[in-house]
């Protein structure tokens, strides 16, 4: 090779260096931009919306389990029933005609690695019918790898399926639609966000669990009209959010149900 070419192939790496290192100190200044712009003006305490829903309905409760983040927590809906797991246990007594007893483990703020925590606070012997998990926005803004997440994910439904609980995963929404994050890290964290989606469906599928793809099913909404379909912090589901939300999960929710009422497998001992 002639000191030509090689000055040359030095200079083309410094520029690459150089224009790596400017890309990542615009993306952290614009991750700053959109921490400041977003805030905490929900707080980080969603609404306790863990009960027996329609009470009144005959035969024993059927036990709905919701995981993740603070999309599954309910934050941003201004009373219980509009929380995610308000709307599931609602539309799940309607219905099987049977009551619905709620237990949110979801924790405001949470990532994949965390669902292994919030599974190990469950009373020992509870055996839920059907456990819900939405999970991934967080690990997208904190830059957690792919392969982390999807890895406790799948530990995370092994375990439920062990309780002998059916699972229902709300893959990762699209995070393009958050307004208050500016170009171009909206597009990276909306291209980052997909691809988990992705893993997370793969993931879900083959550890014996039912993805639903939130993205397609009500990323378009969010697009559409986002005034409506954010809270105010514009970054939480409003009440017309976690509607259209649980909309789409609640089939695969009723099957699940179905499925663990009609052949109800033994928890595996711990």
């Amino acid at each position: 090779m002639s000191r030509q070419h090689l000055v040359a192939v030095a200079a083309v790496g410094a520029a690459s260096v150089s224009a790596a290192v400017g890309i990542r100190y615009l993306l952290k200044r614009q991750a700053a931009i959109a921490r400041r712009r977003i805030g905490k003006p929900l707080g980080e305490q969603s609404i306790d919306a863990d009960r027996v829903w329609r009470r009144a309905l005959e035969g024993d409760p059927v036990q709905l389990l919701v995981l993740g983040d603070s999309v599954a927590a309910g934050l941003g809906a201004e009373r219980r029933k509009e929380t995610l797991g308000g709307r599931l246990a609602k539309g799940m007594a309607r219905r099987l005609r049977r009551p619905v007893r709620l237990r949110t483990a979801a924790v405001v703020g949470a990532e994949s690695p965390d669902l292994a925590d919030q599974l190990a606070g469950l009373p020992d012997g509870y055996a839920p019918h059907v456990a819900v998990i939405v999970v991934g926005g967080n690990d997208v803004t904190h830059r957690l790898p792919i392969v982390v997440s999807t890895q406790h994910l799948r530990d995370s439904i092994v375990q439920l399926r062990r309780r002998g609980a059916e699972v229902v995963v709300g893959t990762c929404p699209d995070l393009g639609a958050l307004r208050p994050v500016p170009q171009p890290l909206r597009r990276l964290i909306s291209s980052v966000s997909r691809r988990l989606a992705e893993a997370q469906a793969e993931t879900a599928r083959s550890a014996g669990a039912t993805p639903i793809d939130l993205r397609r099913a009500v990323g378009p909404m969010f697009f559409d009209d986002p005034d409506a379909m954010f809270s105010l912090d514009r970054f939480h589901p409003s009440p017309l959010g976690y509607r259209r939300t649980a909309e789409v999960l609640l089939p695969a929710v009723c099957v699940a149900a179905e499925t663990a009422l009609s052949s109800r497998r033994q928890p595996v001992p711990r």
